[in-house]
């Protein structure tokens, strides 16, 4: 098994981007702060006795480990950060500051995925499920001409005042939002 470095957690405590859910008890919403299981490990680097510093820092680590466990904070890094901003492409969600640390946020204006399932609703409009598990609803009448299919390639690109337009197999794109 391998052993604690603490060096070692800590540069990776530090390199992450910590989100800690919201309470009553953290700073505003737009300047979410340091969790406090974080902020404990990262006040352990002040403690001058090596060995208290280390008893500090597993402790500290140890409260940080079960808050992670228990869903209490979050840890990304920017891959994982960028990678949520994509998977959320089409859902308006309030501005979440934390994800925007050290760096303007990508901005993502387009999204290609692969259809899974494509239907009709009982609107006879188009409803498609992707690779990914994100569904877009078809908003307008435009018709097109093939049926989309499981492996079809649909484009989602935004469009004015928050709308979305939906391309299937590159034909005329269609009003859509996405429902889940």
């Amino acid at each position: 098994m391998p052993q604690f470095n603490p060096r070692k957690k800590g540069a990776l405590v530090a390199a992450g981007l910590v989100l800690a859910l919201a309470t009553a008890s953290q700073a505003a919403p737009n300047d979410p702060g340091r969790a406090a299981v974080l902020k404990a490990v990262v006040d352990c680097r002040g403690i001058a006795d090596s060995a208290a510093r280390l008893a500090c820092y597993d402790a500290a680590a140890a409260r940080l480990d079960e808050a992670e466990a228990k869903g209490d904070v979050v840890v990304l890094d920017r891959e994982q950060t960028r990678k949520a901003r994509r998977e959320a492409f089409g859902f308006t969600l309030p501005s979440l500051n934390v994800f925007n640390r050290g760096e303007e946020p990508e901005k993502i204006d387009r999204a290609t995925y692969t259809v899974e399932r494509a239907w009709k609703g009982s609107d006879g409009r188009w409803v498609v499920e992707t690779d990914t598990g994100a569904v877009w609803r078809q908003t307008d009448d435009i018709n097109i001409l093939h049926k989309p299919k499981k492996g079809s390639n649909v484009e989602i690109k935004t469009a004015a005042l928050g709308s979305y337009f939906m391309k299937l197999d590159g034909q005329t794109a269609m009003r859509a939002h996405r429902d889940k």
